[in-house]
């Protein structure tokens, strides 16, 4: 990592309203050019599931994308973003999911049906005994597409609502939780959202396709959620991109991790001490 990232490092402002709303919005994360070359590759990679098959009436959810370009790689450990996912979880982290979609227009008239509310890792929420959850990992939602407005199925969530083992339902499955409110954003806008914030993908009414690419990060213990294939990647990546992408000298090392299994921490206590109390 160029030490020059850390003038992205996560500010007190934006962990205070990550703590808690469970998210936070960061504008302009990535520049035009790089929204158009991304999207590029975007489009070749949906062209292709089409051409195979892929039914253009329903959202392409595809993991496992991070080789498929180099520039998916390059945000693995992005400058603007990478300092701010490691100021709210630290330095035992890497890139544990990964998946794009793209969302077409539903061509359905638009109803008031109650979203799919949900909290992320599945089974983590039944077997984990604590309260509220541990927040474990978080994701990055990278938007490509304009979801400035409404009706485009847009992210929805209720701020605040990580901190909730449970979110009230209108009992007769019409309109949203109390507080539910659409994430609106333009081109280029990262979302962090904390797994824990109960949240919701909506149906796309508009006559654009909704693109979003979403990295998740956990803990170096927390297995893979996604069959992520990128073991061969590791020889050509610096050593802070291979921790991201999984690599470990053994299977302890997720653990209880020496300087070779996490990098990140010898490089935080040379440039960000603070990040590494323990």
């Amino acid at each position: 990592m160029n030490p020059s990232c850390l003038q992205y490092a996560l500010t007190e402002e934006e962990r205070r309203t990550f703590n808690e709303t469970g998210y936070l919005i960061l504008e302009n994360a990535l520049s035009e050019e790089q929204t158009a070359r991304i999207t590029e590759a975007f489009d070749r990679i949906y062209a292709n599931k089409l051409s195979e098959g892929h039914d253009p009436k329903t959202a392409l959810f595809y993991p496992n994308f991070i080789p498929d370009h180099e520039l998916f790689l390059d945000l693995v450990d992005y400058e603007k973003v990478l300092p701010k996912v490691w100021g709210l979880l630290g330095w035992n982290i890497y890139l544990y999911h990964a998946h794009m979609i793209a969302t077409p227009p539903s061509g359905q008239a638009k109803n008031d049906a109650t979203f799919g509310w949900h909290q992320d890792s599945g089974r983590v929420n039944v077997e984990m005994e604590s309260h509220p959850r541990p927040r474990l990992s978080l994701k990055v939602a990278y938007f490509l597409s304009d979801v400035s407005e409404a009706d485009r199925g847009n992210f929805w969530v209720v701020p605040g609502s990580h901190l909730n083992d449970s979110l009230d339902m209108p009992a007769d499955r019409h309109g949203q939780p109390e507080g539910a409110i659409p994430v609106r954003v333009k081109p280029g806008t990262a979302v962090f959202f904390d797994r824990r914030l109960w949240h919701a993908g909506t149906p796309n009414w508009s006559e654009l396709t909704r693109k979003v690419l979403f990295y998740g990060y956990g803990y170096r213990w927390i297995r893979t959620k996604d069959d992520m294939t990128v073991s061969h990647l590791w020889e050509n990546s610096s050593p802070i991109r291979r921790q991201m992408l999984g690599y470990g000298v053994n299977c302890n090392g997720h653990y209880t991790p020496t300087d070779a299994d996490v990098p990140l921490r010898g490089w935080l206590k040379e440039h960000q001490p603070d990040m590494v109390a323990r």
